[in-house]
């Protein structure tokens, strides 16, 4: 658990119209701040925002409470992710009671796994600008640029060390290994686990970049590869896409879960090939 003293304290650091103001236009309306409200649609706001109370209220909705609690409902995060968010725009750690507390060095690496995957994700989509064969190839699918911007869409070029040029002592870093990034050949020398294919990052809860998926452009074989397990992925703990989902999730209040005879539902619904998410059009 996270001590109370600890989150009063930051609270006390926080200013709630600097929090809601993040992703909620707000206007002066005398002593309190007001806008739309991002819990319901309404034309004329009815939200307010107390900067001398730190709190905010909707009085079309109802919404009400702190800036942990504007976190927790608008980007539907439990309650310690919120915290852990917050505190992370101020830079300070966040503590756990005993019992609880992740130790130094576990994180300590976690925290470098997420750095260099975090790379590798700037680098992939860089690349992919650079490619036209894979921008066709996603055009050719039906994916848009504004699709591919919103999942961090890549493409990793069919080379053997692509991240040499972004990875600092790429040739004896082992933490590449260890996050799935790399392998090592029969001679012993380090390369890349991902070649020729267009990359998806598949982020946690908190938006990290904690492993990929990588389908190849043509028939070649395995067609789509992913991360292994690593300290920070744990395929049977996550679920792609679920980041930039969770929003909508919550203000929808449900989630349809589906397999792959969702692509019979939509084809035979007519629903457009343009219309369908990335990870059914490859």
């Amino acid at each position: 658990m996270i001590p109370q003293s600890f989150i009063d304290d930051l609270l006390y650091r926080l200013d709630i119209a600097d929090v809601v103001g993040r992703y909620v236009q707000l206007k002066a309306a005398g002593a309190n701040l007001q806008g739309l409200c991002p819990f319901h649609n309404e034309k004329s706001p009815s939200f307010t925002v107390s900067p001398s109370k730190q709190f905010y209220h909707c009085f079309g909705c109802g919404a009400h409470g702190n800036a942990v609690g504007f976190v927790m409902e608008h980007l539907g995060l439990t309650f310690p992710e919120a915290v852990e968010n917050l505190a992370g725009n101020l830079g300070i750690d966040v503590p756990y009671e005993k019992g609880m507390d992740v130790p130094a060095e576990v994180r300590s690496e976690r925290e470098e796994l997420v750095e260099l995957l975090t790379r590798a994700a700037n680098y992939y989509k860089a690349q992919l600008k650079k490619s036209p064969v894979a921008i066709d190839y996603l055009k050719n699918r039906g994916l848009t640029g504004q699709v591919a911007a919103r999942y961090g869409m890549g493409y990793a070029p069919d080379a053997y060390q692509n991240l040499e040029s972004v990875i600092e002592n790429y040739a004896s870093n082992t933490q590449l290994d260890l996050a799935g990034l790399t392998k090592i050949s029969d001679s012993n020398r380090r390369y890349d686990a991902f070649r020729g294919r267009i990359m998806f990052p598949i982020r946690n809860a908190k938006g990290q970049v904690i492993g990929f998926g990588g389908r190849v452009l043509g028939d070649e074989k395995p067609k789509y590869l992913n991360s292994p397990e690593t300290p920070v992925f744990s395929k049977g703990h996550e679920v792609y896409g679920l980041f930039e989902a969770r929003q909508a999730i919550h203000k929808m209040g449900y989630a349809l879960v589906t397999e792959v005879i969702w692509m019979w539902w939509l084809w035979r619904n007519g629903v457009s090939r343009m219309q369908w998410p990335p990870w059914v059009r490859l």
